[in-house]
């Protein structure tokens, strides 16, 4: 992907962070509630006393997790204002502007764990934020990574008025390395930008940048969290559609 794209991701971001601060707030949205987010302290384990990359922090919700469960945490985002809310609300944390493909302000061998929650979709280039990713772990360290699923992208998806139908729609091959937008949702007034390529180049990404796959899941909702879903319509859209998918990689050189 080109410098341009890179930098209209980062100036979306910016003009998107007040909105991202309300949208996961202090627990995260309703799909990482009910869906990804125990698959990944699943994955991520006991981090208390690890040092741990937050790649892709945004407003530093996940951040601030982490550190409460006992993490020396570092969060990085390329969105200055992103970075600017996250220090102003995780007081004690190492924030820092820097792009996940980069990773410029990290040195080489650094971290125990590195997390990066919803972020690889928004990223024009996957294979040097991967290997970013491998270069600032030390050997046999992890890194948990959730993003939207690629093969049903939610803002290309129909659902029927009683909820029990889901379409997805492609005006562009599956097999296609493209820049994305999808129009405004929620309390959001601007158009997203997002980056789509197939499921299969991110195992290819990873393995090149020296990872093996330990864990994999596509996160769903589990029962003792239907409670949290607040309606019907809701706790079945949830059921029925996958959001993300969840890796658990490892360091392997």
């Amino acid at each position: 992907m080109s410098d341009r794209h890179f930098e209209e991701a980062r100036e979306f971001w910016d003009s998107a962070a007040e909105d991202w601060r309300i949208q996961v707030g202090d627990e995260g949205d309703s799909n990482r509630r009910l869906n990804s987010d125990p698959v990944l302290w699943e994955f991520a384990g006991d981090v208390s006393g690890l040092d741990v990359l937050d790649a892709g922090c945004g407003t530093g919700y996940l951040s601030r997790k982490l550190s409460e469960r006992g993490a020396r945490v570092t969060g990085v985002d390329f969105s200055e204002r992103m970075i600017e809310i996250a220090r102003a609300e995780g007081r004690g944390i190492d924030f820092r502007v820097d792009s996940a493909s980069e990773l410029a302000t990290v040195g080489d061998g650094q971290f125990d764990l590195l997390v990066s929650n919803y972020v690889l979709m928004d990223i024009p280039d996957l294979e040097a934020t991967a290997a970013a990713f491998s270069r600032v772990l030390k050997a046999g360290g992890a890194a948990v990574l959730v993003f939207s699923h690629p093969c049903f992208p939610q803002g290309r998806a129909a659902v029927s008025d009683d909820g029990r139908e889901v379409t997805y729609r492609w005006d562009f091959s599956y097999f296609e390395r493209r820049k994305c937008t999808d129009g405004p949702w929620g309390h959001f007034k601007s158009e997203f930008i997002w980056f789509h390529r197939p499921l299969s180049d991110y195992w290819k990404a990873f393995a090149a940048a020296g990872f093996g796959v330990e864990r994999f899941e596509e996160p769903r909702i589990t029962e003792e969290r239907f409670h949290l879903a607040g309606d019907e319509k809701k706790l079945l859209g949830n059921l029925l559609r996958p959001y993300s998918v969840a890796f658990k990689l490892r360091k392997n050189r």
